[in-house]
């Protein structure tokens, strides 16, 4: 329920944004935020990821939720599900859309849609182990935004430059970042 001092726009909250801002300006600490996800094979390519938990300011918050992943039946799988690929541009799209919607209700700005279309192209010989000179990975991704709402056209390219200089995902994919692997064999 709405009430007299909240302001809604695009379904967010403006004031509780604006206090969440507030609150890690004067305390960074509560600004340090740790995800986590566990992943299991479920047999051939299928795999199911568990989130269970993540951090937020020292304290530890519980939810459950499962993902799937599986490879089509082109690349040996069952179709059961989208592949790790497909999920990778799903978690770019999703986390720049929060970003598209927070950046627009910040400004007033009334959204109608926010449309996401990304790409990449992968030469499998370099994920197969054919060629080493072919990178098992992307050289692109491409992604087209979609934008309808009662904004001007600058202020929509303000928030998609603002979006991609503070969106963690679009910077996780676009820049290298460390992973610290670990093997245990039991």
């Amino acid at each position: 329920m709405e009430t007299m001092t909240e302001r809604r726009v695009n379904g967010l909250d403006v004031e509780a944004l604006a206090e969440v801002i507030r609150e890690i300006e004067k305390d960074p600490a509560k600004g340090q935020v740790e995800f986590r996800v566990r992943s299991e094979w479920k047999g051939q390519t299928r795999s199911r990821s568990s989130v269970e938990s993540y951090t937020i300011g020292g304290q530890e918050v519980h939810r459950h939720f499962t993902i799937d992943a599986d490879e089509p039946f082109e690349l040996l799988g069952r179709n059961t599900a989208p592949n790790p690929q497909e999920l990778l541009m799903t978690a770019l799209n999703a986390c720049i859309t929060v970003g598209y919607v927070a950046g627009a209700a910040v400004k007033g700005i009334t959204l109608e849609k926010v449309e996401i279309e990304t790409s990449g192209q992968l030469d499998l010989r370099g994920f197969l182990g054919i060629d080493a000179a072919v990178r098992p990975g992307y050289e692109t991704i491409r992604y087209v935004v979609r934008l309808k709402g009662n904004g001007t056209a600058e202020q929509f390219r303000q928030i998609h430059e603002t979006v991609m200089k503070t969106s963690p995902n679009y910077f996780n994919i676009s820049r290298p970042v460390r992973i610290d692997a670990q093997l245990v064999i039991e």
